[in-house]
């Protein structure tokens, strides 16, 4: 069917186009080590190779491929035009002057960006050349990593990375498991263990997975790195084995293994099919509010530019309407043109002049902002108050585009666990069969007990108190390892505090606090030895029988096991929220534990409720089967496991609860409190309980306690949520002098969202703080993208640490994620990653001020010194009478933006502080000058737009005035002298208009700048000294390649006229007096917070370059 892409060459071309076909089958069927079945008993199937490919150019398609992406950015293509105007017609202007700056522009483009994926190639090349071995033909071939193909089976040795996704079939150990550290995949540093289905297990040798004919059937690839669907079919015996196959199984291309000597695994997925691979894709583009100024402005700039070609193509013809300035005698006209049509006449005029005034759009702009959000991004990760000793990890910027984003930020989303507290767990407290028990120096009492009777306290446990441990020890993920050796990485690894060779570690903290307080008590996990977990109840070993484990997930909010006990008896124990434990359980201390969990929340302990469940033999025997059915599925395997999981975990007989400790970090309340006083609102998003949550935000100070605690909870229908809504609403209004914070829960904000929308986020915005408890994952998410779209659209962040906060930080204007102990799946989806939420404080009160002044500082002063430009080109036009004439040289056009003018703004751009950092820190209320994008909203935009305009009147007809008081300006650009003797031309009166305007514009930045550097002296003094050194120089030589020598001689005869250093004195002198006079009358009239708090400076001394530890 596809016959004709078989041929190498065209399929090759068709790949480079990026046009294969998607393999549109569900399923993809792997033949391990390649034994196909005879031909027509399978459907073939095409799998990439094991190339990776991260770079993103080839020799061939660089040069087309760069120039289109350039090229759909709208300047770059308005210029490319403007270029191909001025071939095409006869212009003012040569196209060098807009073909210069632009081959400037994609050159130094297409260089950092043919560089970036130069070192891309090399990198591919290092791995895709990596050496491998495989089993073939019997024995271990060595090969080189790209030409694994999908069903190879491959040998990885301790210590190596896995070269493609396997799916794992042995190792070295009895049981077939292996232990990998994925920390170049998702950053966590903590061991997982991945196993071997038990009939692939023993296949310990080259000779034995030979000889191995088994079929997966897995699902397509995918980049999720948490979610794997898959069978394992094997012939044995004359019989079809089927086993279920889950991320427990797939070993992932980039992780590398740990702790084992070596493992052999099937190739399932390869190359740029592997998980790694698909999770190269960038995450959607943000852009930030000043990116949509500043296109908003370059439409108002295209708009002017526009009016001008249009008014002046206009008054050419009307003037030429008068018969003797139709045709003045140095213009005699051809007979050709006298000829040619009036309408393509007045298109090729209006060209021309777009052509001649198409500079009021900066080119550079676009160049200049992304060099200073590069550049700029690197001060974050240099600040040092920004470096957290403890970890020793720095910030660290994941995107550069977003960085003034950070100036603008209105709300705060935060998780709370790990974001506000340390995830750093202890055991605190538990109840037992409805008995209040606590920790006191290792042994568990009844509370209220004195310390005299803990020394003398029995060790003993009770039947209860046995088996509420027993769960607690044998329902968990926490591995244990003998004798770590010294490379092991050093993740969740925790001592238990006895045996100096026993150590738990575990992707989640609450477990391995509660398995470390479990063998305090007596009942101490020890192991698992194949699928049989041991432990030691106060020395005596009990084995169990790990037969099934329903994992954890968010929907659920549980994870449970079942185990077959020593006595036979097949046992459920689970564990997770009280409200997923307690609505299924039917016997046991219900009420007396649901008020033990309250009272932990109110303390602020996280809970977690514990059960079981005793099965018969039949009850077994049919949820065994239907387990069975459900993981082998291919299709929609997690809602039939979803569905055999809650028939499994119902019935319950409740053991007890227990209460753990997660402090808070430090500073986190002063952090709230400064963002609060900066005008930011902070919400609390969490997935705790209600009482847990309310007791850390008072804590935390997110609530005051004086503030009006108004609550959203336990509504049970559309009807009593609506009621409850208007309610709220009313009693805001009518208190709406006092602070108020809002409480809701995750099924009562379910219920909000579905018809009452508006009214709920209404409630929400009048109130100071709010927190939601009881929240999923995607529920987060949803009140992040409600409030980004609302009417005011305010800039959101959202700050995390953990998997589930994921989806709401990619949702937010601006993601934090935090280097916690929840995995580093948070900081890879960040914008931005910081190692504490204090920290929180500097990078929006102070880098986030800085980068937000200066690059609207920035984007004004550009339009503003290219209008200053172009507006004496447009008056230039009523003195020659519209004949298109250009006022400046072409080499000036051309170096203006690029050379003259564009260093001392690129500096003030990354250097400027105009508040000390310590006062910006210390007086958050300074946030709130720059909010709602104030510097770049209409009134500072005709300020600057206004300004340019008047500037360049001042220099046009300033030097039209202050010439010489003997000398006259004719309507053709001549100045003479009254016995008619020629003095200047035009081109003197044009060198002089620039030179006023160099000098203007660069002293201009100037007075903008308030912190000097060496760096900003040396480029803004250096600018005007390289103007004039230029000038000296490019008009003192004739140069033989230039068609015209109209420039020779022309800056030296004018910097020997005294009357026209004269003029440059007093215009340039006459348009910063107005900028001096202004600030000095609103500074002491009308200051604003900042410039009241500029005084504050001179209180912290000399400021040096990088102070205050960088800043």
């Amino acid at each position: 069917m596809d016959s004709w892409r078989d041929c190498f060459l065209v399929r090759w071309v068709w790949q480079q186009l990026g046009c294969d076909p998607p393999n549109h089958s569900e399923t993809r069927t792997v033949y391990v080590a390649n034994r196909f079945p005879q031909h027509g008993h399978y459907v073939p199937q095409k799998f990439a190779d094991n190339r990776i490919i991260s770079s993103k150019y080839t020799v061939l398609n660089f040069i087309p491929k760069n120039l289109f992406e350039q090229f759909r950015r709208i300047a770059n293509f308005y210029f490319l035009i403007i270029f191909l105007v001025q071939l095409m017609i006869d212009t003012p202007t040569s196209p060098v002057t807009s073909g210069l700056p632009l081959f400037f522009v994609i050159t130094v483009t297409a260089i950092k960006q043919g560089y970036e994926d130069w070192l891309r190639h090399k990198a591919d090349n290092e791995v895709n050349g990596a050496p491998v071995y495989v089993v073939r033909s019997g024995g271990l071939v060595k090969t080189r990593s790209k030409n694994i193909r999908v069903g190879d089976i491959v040998r990885v040795a301790k210590d190596e990375t896995f070269p493609a996704d396997l799916v794992l079939l042995s190792s070295d150990r009895v049981n077939g498991s292996c232990h990998v550290t994925t920390a170049s995949l998702d950053g966590e540093t903590n061991l997982k263990t991945h196993f071997a289905v038990s009939e692939t297990a023993i296949l310990q040798s080259v000779a034995n997975l030979d000889t191995l004919k088994a079929v997966i059937e897995c699902q397509q690839p995918e980049a999720d790195l948490y979610r794997f669907v898959g069978r394992l079919t094997l012939r044995e015996h004359s019989e079809d084995i089927v086993r279920p196959l889950g991320p427990e199984n797939l070993l992932l291309r980039g992780a590398r293994l740990k702790n084992t000597k070596e493992i052999f695994g099937v190739a399932v997925y390869t190359g740029m099919e592997a998980k790694m691979a698909l999770n190269y894709k960038s995450k959607s583009q943000k852009r930030s509010a000043v990116e949509k100024s500043m296109n908003s402005f370059l439409l108002v700039y295209l708009i002017i530019l526009l009016f001008e070609a249009i008014l002046s193509t206009i008054l050419k013809y009307a003037w030429q309407a008068e018969e003797k300035w139709d045709e003045p005698w140095y213009n005699q006209k051809t007979e050709h043109d006298r000829n040619s049509s009036k309408i393509l006449k007045f298109i090729s005029d209006f060209l021309a002049f777009l052509v001649l005034y198409n500079f009021i759009i900066p080119i550079s702009l676009y160049v200049t902002v992304e060099m200073q959000k590069f550049l700029g991004s690197f001060f974050i990760g240099w600040d040092l108050d920004l470096y957290h000793e403890e970890s020793n990890q720095r910030a660290q910027v994941n995107t550069s585009d977003l960085n003034e984003e950070l100036g603008q930020i209105e709300y705060v989303f935060t998780d709370k666990t790990g974001t506000l507290t340390e995830n750093e767990m202890q055991f605190r407290e538990c109840s037992v069969n409805g008995i209040k028990y606590q920790e006191i120096n290792g042994k568990l009492v009844p509370e209220g007990v004195t310390v005299d009777y803990v020394d003398g306290a029995s060790t003993s446990l009770t039947l209860e108190e046995e088996l509420f441990f027993k769960a607690v020890s044998l329902c968990h993920t926490v591995q244990i390892s003998h004798d770590l050796s010294d490379d092991c990485v050093d993740g969740l690894r925790f001592s238990n505090g006895i045996s100096t060779q026993l150590e738990y570690y575990a992707s989640s903290p609450d477990e391995k606090a509660l398995v470390e307080a479990s063998r305090r008590m007596g009942v101490a996990f020890s192991g698992t030895n194949g699928d049989v977990m041991e432990i030691k109840i106060l020395g005596k070993l009990e084995r169990y029988k790990l037969l099934h484990v329903l994992e954890f997930d968010a929907n659920r909010r549980r994870m449970s096991v079942i185990v077959d006990s020593p006595s036979g008896q097949k046992i459920l124990f689970t564990k997770g929220a009280e409200s997923s434990i307690l609505p299924h359980a039917k016997s046991g201390e219900i009420d007396r534990t649901r008020l033990h969990v309250d009272e932990f929340a109110i303390k602020g302990l996280r809970t977690l409720c514990v059960a079981c469940r005793r099965f018969t033999p039949e009850e077994y025997q049919e949820i065994d089967q239907r387990l069975h059915d459900a993981r082998t599925a291919l299709h929609q395997r997690e809602e039939q496991l979803a569905d055999v999981f809650n028939l499994i975990e119902k019935d319950l007989e409740l053991l007890g609860a227990t209460g753990v400790e997660d402090k808070l970090q430090d500073k986190v309340q002063e952090t709230i409190e400064a963002l609060r006083l900066a005008g930011i609102k902070v919400w609390v998003l969490t997935g705790d309980k209600h009482e847990t949550a309310v007791s850390v935000s008072l804590s935390c100070g997110h609530f005051h306690r004086t503030m009006n605690i108004l609550e959203l909870v336990q509504q049970k229908s559309d009807r009593e949520c609506a009621e409850q809504l208007r309610q709220l609403d009313r009693r805001l209004k009518e208190d709406h002098v006092i602070q108020h914070g809002l409480v809701v829960d995750g099924a009562s904000l379910s219920l909000a969202l579905r018809e009452h929308e508006k009214l709920f986020m209404e409630v929400c915005k009048n109130c100071s703080a709010v927190l939601c408890c009881r929240m999923a994952p995607l529920q987060k998410a949803k009140v992040v993208r409600l409030l980004k779209i609302s009417p005011e659209k305010p800039i959101t962040l959202a700050i995390g640490d953990g998997a589930n906060d994921v989806s709401m930080i990619q949702e937010a204007h601006v993601g934090i994620g935090i280097m916690g102990k929840e995995g580093r799946q948070a900081v890879r989806n960040s914008d931005y990653a910081i190692a504490r939420f204090r920290f929180l404080s500097k990078l929006l009160l102070v880098h986030g001020h800085y980068y937000y002044i200066r690059i609207a500082t920035l984007v004004q002063y550009f339009f503003y010194k290219n209008v200053c430009f172009i507006t004496p080109q447009f008056l230039y036009q009523f003195y020659c009478l519209f004949s298109q004439q250009t006022l400046y040289d072409s080499v000036y056009l051309t170096l203006y933006n690029i050379c003259f003018t564009s260093l001392p703004i690129l500096m003030y751009s990354l250097f400027e502080q105009h508040v000390h950092p310590h006062v910006l820190h210390t007086k958050p209320g300074l946030y709130r000058d720059i909010s709602k994008n104030a510097l770049l909203g209409f009134k500072p935009f005709l300020y600057w737009t206004f300004l340019g305009f008047g500037h360049a009147f001042i220099f046009f007809f300033g030097s039209y005035f202050l010439m010489g008081e003997d000398t006259s300006l004719l309507g053709n650009g001549q100045i003479l002298k009254p016995n008619r003797q020629l003095m200047f031309g035009n081109w003197t009166f044009g060198t002089l208009v620039f030179t006023v305007m160099v000098l203007t514009v660069t002293m201009k930045m100037a007075l903008e700048t308030q912190f000097w550097t060496w760096i900003n002296h040396f480029v803004t003094w250096g600018s005007i000294a390289f103007y004039f050194i230029f000038s000296l120089f490019y008009g003192g030589i004739i140069w033989p390649f230039l068609h015209t020598q109209d420039m020779y001689f022309v800056f030296v005869q004018l910097l020997s006229s005294g009357s026209a250093w004269f003029a440059i004195i007093i215009i340039t002198t006459a348009c910063l007096f107005l900028d001096v006079v202004k600030k000095v009358v609103y500074r002491h009239l009308y200051p604003t917070s900042t410039e009241k708090a500029q005084v504050s400076r001179t209180v912290h001394g000399h400021q040096t370059f990088f102070s205050e530890r960088f800043y």
